[in-house]
């Protein structure tokens, strides 16, 4: 099976089946039920917040919650004005249009979606020079949800526009836990309250987290003929994978430490960081410092990246 097929096995189809994000499901429950009743499409709608919390899962329940055809691209791989146009013009009536990484489409393509999303209508260019003309299409209805973990990339003009904003919080330890518990059982193996408890404890406030290192400990469960995932299954697989009791990775007590040896604590400017660390400012941005913000590891000052007091501690303890 691949990471797809996995994680699209896993996804709830329904808003009571995805638990922990309580507030956001209730506005979307109420919203979608409001746009049913009054047989309109359901108001563009932002969803933003750290990776993996399931933006994308949401999209997918949206669109079975009004029973709407679903459509899903990525703002990485819109590229020229043409690129949307295509989506856009081929969209069946009631379409939910999924844009992950919404923040990454350029400003050209966003200022077609301008249009495109206030009154469903496309200005584009036909033929070259003086022989160039201004060609408009109508389109059908339809909503587009964009997911986004840097909302502020996107221009002031776009942002205006989604008439529904949410920001998915990290989750907690219990929704976690419902979350392990019920997967374990999709994927065919049972696990001990006491495992799913550890596990939860282990996932950074992350599905997608909890979900991958659920996979692995299940390849060591297997390997070790285990018919049931017990704590210490989990605790081998956490200790072989390099995930501390904090449910720290390896990359991110390297982070920290970085910033402590090599910066003594900071602050230290998010490029300067990147290139010791040999990264992309982006996927620290994205990917790492979200979550050590989040639990008081690392602070992000106007002058640079530095080290809390908590953050100095778990790596003396480490």
């Amino acid at each position: 099976m691949n990471e797809k097929n996995f994680y699209d096995r896993l996804r709830p189809l329904t808003f009571e089946e995805y638990p922990g994000q309580d507030k956001v499901c209730e506005h979307l429950k109420i919203y979608t039920q409001a746009a049913l009743l009054r047989d309109k499409p359901l108001d563009h709608c932002l969803l933003h917040g750290p990776p993996g919390l399931g933006k994308t899962t949401l999209a997918g329940i949206i669109a079975q919650a009004l029973n709407m055809p679903l459509r899903s691209t990525s703002g990485a791989i819109i590229e020229k004005v043409s690129d949307i146009v295509g989506i856009l013009v081929n969209l069946e009536p009631g379409t939910i249009l999924f844009i992950d990484e919404i923040h990454r489409v350029p400003r050209n393509v966003e200022e077609i979606l301008y249009l495109a999303m206030e009154d469903y209508i496309v200005d584009v260019m036909v033929g070259q020079g003086l022989s160039a003309r201004n060609m408009r299409m109508d389109l059908v209805p339809f909503t587009l949800i964009g997911a986004t973990t840097q909302p502020s990339r996107l221009s002031a003009p776009l942002r205006d526009r989604f008439g529904i904003v949410e920001h998915l919080e990290y989750y907690n330890a219990q929704s976690l836990d419902l979350i392990i518990q019920r997967n374990s059982l999709l994927l065919g193996m049972e696990i001990s309250s006491d495992a799913s408890h550890l596990l939860s404890h282990r996932s950074r406030g992350t599905p997608r987290i909890a979900n991958s290192l659920l996979k692995r400990i299940m390849d060591f469960a297997l390997v070790k003929d285990k018919k049931r995932i017990d704590i210490s299954i989990v605790e081998e697989a956490l200790l072989a994978m390099e995930i501390d009791h904090y449910g720290l990775s390896k990359k991110d007590r390297m982070i920290l430490q970085t910033i402590e040896n090599r910066f003594k604590g900071g602050p230290v400017g998010i490029d300067s960081l990147a290139a010791t660390l040999n990264e992309e400012p982006s996927t620290l941005e994205d990917i790492y410092e979200p979550y050590l913000i989040f639990s008081g590891y690392l602070q992000r000052t106007s002058r640079g990246r530095m080290l809390s007091d908590l953050g100095k501690s778990v790596l003396e303890n480490r």
